[in-house]
Parts: structure tokens; C-alpha cells; sequence
């Protein structure tokens, strides 16, 4: 169960994120456990994606199960394999279709979380720019030729995609800025880019273009920006969408059905290989997938792609289809998990464990006693008690842990009214 040292950045940022019951943004590698068939399955379709192909996964679980920290898992991947990615969470005012810019807000959203291996933060857009306007620059003095012409000529792929030949100008913009030391139209380049222009008006004052990037434009930008990303020598786009469960909860049916033809679209694509360098990782609930009346199964023409395999039965599985579905933890995997986190607490020291290996089954069988199986099945708020349990015995020295256990309250995370409204806090555990 021992840990490679920690830094002290990481350890502060875990342990912090754990004791509020969300998922850390770094660090992941030191509390992963199990799920190796799953990550397989998603390593390859980024392997594909990074080969020029597509693919697009539904990853399914229970409120609490895992969900998060999966897709924050698999982005962190596409990072290692040179891919860029761009990540963001629906909410009601961010959704795949809308008309009052609730689309528009979902891919501003995505990009201002666009992230490198050298940028996992996110804000990366700007150094993806810099990275082609240097590479354009660096060719066109080795061939003797103008700048504007070889970003023109590199480009030049681009005028095959909706809005492509606006994209180009909008890059060349940044180009101009920077030679020119403009700040103001490096800044509306960006915007642009972003999809943060409310009207054609502004930004035809601004860069001398004729469009936006709408809402009825968002999944052919996501499109164009895989292919632009590829141009710049990244091996490709992967697209991270969580809380998917919010279409599930739009009041109109059309609505929902709107959105729905909008996943329906992008799933077409990706199967018929009309799609080249971009990724699609959506992260729902099983409820969302499967209720006939509003989820993706209410749309005939989507539940007949996303339909499980009938033969996967009796603990087989199959992880070729759209669709994944995290299994439940087991008790073994919850124990590993809780020596990892206790290991985080002791910077990957073993010497400085807080309690002894008696003290996780204690817990566990604590855990079993008060809320059965569900502490493992969606095992946020015990994970979330068992930081605190351990940061308490860190804060008071000599303090015997036992009677603490019996003091430690979990509550039974099975999903509901709250925790559909809180599931962006969903903490996951990942078995690797």
C-alpha cells in the first residue's frame, strides 16, 4: 500500500478535496485503485483518436459511484498521449442545443478549460496559438516566404469545415496582434475563439469577420477545433462532458429531444467515421440513460445504438459499445483505497501512518454495520469520513483512534433529489 513520495501541493490539494467530499484535480495516481478493463477500453479509444479516428463513450454510473474522478482520470491520459483537452460540466444554462446561448455557454465553458500536457490546469488556448503562429513563423523563414501566406497555407484544411475560413482569419488576427504588439485584438482573437461574442455585430467591428460561434455551431466548432488542435501538432481533441443527467431534468420534452438529436448527430458521426482527431467522454447516470419517458432510451433512434449487448450476462462483460458502466467497488478495493489515502496523509511515508492496517477493516466493518453495502457501492461519504476520521488523530497527537470509529458518522449516499443537485460534487474512487 505504499505511496511514492508526495509533494506537499499534491497532498494539501487531495487531502482538501477529499475532506469536502469532491474530486481533486491533482494527485490522482496516489488514491486510484481497480477499474483496469474500464481505463483499457478508454486508452484505446484515445489511441484511436490520436491515430486520426473517433470515438465517443456514455460512461454510466450511480450518484457517488465514480463518475468524476473516471472522466478526470481519462482526461489526464488523453493529456499523456499528446491529445488536448477541453472539459466542462452541464448545468441549466449549459446544455448540447439551445436558442438563448445555453450552447454557446457549454462550448465557452469547455474552452476556457482547454488543457495540454504542459497546461493540465486548463487556459491553455493561448499557448496552442502561440505553438502554431511560432511553428508558421520558424517555416516561413526557413522557406523564404511570408508568414501570412504559410498560415494561410497551413490552414488552408480548415475552409472544409463549417466556419473554417473565419476561424483562419480569427487566427490570423492573433498572428497581426503579435506582431503588432496589440494587445486589444490578441484579446478579441481569444473571444472569438472562446465563443464568447454575443453578436455578429461586435465581432465584425473587432476582427472583420462575418460569424459567431453560436449555439446552432457548437459541435461542428468542437470539430473544427480538433482539426486546428492536429494543424498544431497535437495528436488530437478529447471532449469531457459531465453531469449529463441536467438534459434528463429539462422540463420540455422538446427540449430534451433537441439535445438528444444533437447527441444522436454526434454519435452517427463518430460511428461512420465522419470525424477525424476528436474524442467524446459523457459522464450520467444510469437513470438518464435508461428511463424510457425522459432519458436517452425516451429516443428511439439512441437506444437502439446504445443498447447493451444481450449476450453480456452472468458477470461478462463487453466495453467494445458506446456505453461503460463503472462497476461497484468491492470491500477488497475500498481497503486498498483507504491504505492509499492513509498513505497521503503520511506523504507516502509509511513510518508516519496515522492508524495501523486494523484500524481500515475497523472501519470498514463500521461503515458495513451502519449503512450495509452502499459504503462501497457509492463510497463518497465514507471516503469523505475516513479523511476526517484521520485528520483528526493528525491534529491531536496520542489520541487513541478506536473510540473514534464508533463516533464516525456516514450517511448512505443512494442518489436522490439532493444528490442529483449536488452530483459536480461527486467524489469517485477509481480502481487501476
Amino acid at each position: 500500500m505504499n505511496q511514492p513520495p508526495l509533494r506537499p501541493r499534491d497532498r494539501d490539494t487531495i487531502l482538501q478535496a477529499l475532506a469536502a467530499g469532491v474530486v481533486p484535480r491533482l494527485g490522482l495516481r496516489h488514491i486510484q485503485v481497480g477499474r483496469a478493463g474500464e481505463i483499457s477500453a478508454l486508452v484505446r479509444d484515445i489511441d484511436r483518436v490520436a491515430d486520426g479516428g473517433a470515438a465517443m463513450r456514455l460512461v454510466v454510473g450511480e450518484y457517488g459511484a465514480g463518475k468524476t474522478f473516471f472522466l478526470n482520470l481519462v482526461r489526464l491520459i488523453a493529456l499523456e498521449r499528446k491529445c488536448v483537452t477541453v472539459h466542462a460540466d452541464l448545468a441549466p444554462d449549459r446544455r448540447l442545443h439551445a436558442t438563448g446561448g445555453q450552447a454557446r455557454g457549454l462550448y465557452a465553458e469547455a474552452i476556457r478549460n482547454m488543457a495540454t500536457r504542459t497546461k493540465p490546469e486548463g487556459g491553455a488556448l493561448a499557448s496552442i496559438l502561440e505553438r502554431f503562429v511560432t511553428a508558421c513563423v520558424q517555416q516561413a523563414e526557413a522557406e523564404g516566404k511570408p508568414v501570412e501566406r504559410m498560415i494561410d497555407t497551413r490552414l488552408g484544411s480548415l475552409h472544409d469545415h463549417l466556419g473554417g475560413h473565419d476561424f483562419a482569419t480569427v487566427v490570423k488576427a492573433y498572428w497581426r496582434a503579435g506582431e503588432d504588439e496589440n494587445d486589444a485584438l490578441k484579446a478579441a482573437a481569444l473571444r472569438w475563439l472562446r465563443a464568447e461574442y454575443p453578436t455578429k455585430t461586435e465581432a465584425r467591428q473587432a476582427l472583420g469577420v462575418r460569424s459567431i460561434i453560436d449555439d446552432a455551431d457548437v459541435y461542428d466548432s468542437f470539430k473544427l477545433m480538433a482539426a486546428f488542435v492536429r494543424i498544431a501538432g497535437y495528436a488530437g481533441l478529447v471532449v469531457v462532458l459531465d453531469e449529463m443527467v441536467n438534459l434528463y431534468k429539462l422540463q420540455s420534452a422538446q427540449a430534451r429531444n433537441q439535445n438528444y438529436e444533437q447527441l444522436l448527430r454526434m454519435l452517427n458521426d463518430v460511428l461512420q467515421g465522419d470525424v477525424a482527431g476528436l474524442g467524446f467522454v459523457l459522464g450520467g447516470t444510469p437513470e438518464f440513460l435508461m428511463d424510457s419517458r425522459r432519458g436517452l432510451y425516451s429516443y428511439q433512434a439512441l437506444q437502439s445504438r446504445l443498447a447493451e449487448n444481450a449476450f453480456a450476462t452472468g458477470g461478462l462483460v463487453d466495453l467494445s459499445g458506446p456505453v461503460v458502466r463503472l462497476q461497484s467497488l468491492t470491500p477488497e478495493d475500498l481497503l486498498i483505497l483507504l491504505g492509499n489515502i492513509r498513505a497521503v496523509f503520511a506523504s507516502g511515508d509509511a513510518a508516519y501512518d496515522l492508524v495501523p492496517d486494523t484500524a481500515l477493516t475497523a472501519f470498514m466493518t463500521h461503515c458495513n454495520g451502519r449503512i450495509g453495502e452502499a459504503y462501497f457501492r457509492t463510497p463518497r461519504n465514507t471516503i469523505k469520513a475516513f479523511v476526517q476520521f484521520l485528520a483528526v488523530l493528525e491534529q491531536n497527537p496520542g489520541t487513541d483512534w478506536r473510540p473514534l470509529i464508533g463516533a464516525v458518522e456516514v450517511a448512505n449516499d443512494e442518489g436522490g433529489a439532493d444528490d442529483a443537485i449536488t452530483d459536480d460534487d461527486e467524489l469517485a474512487t477509481l480502481r487501476l
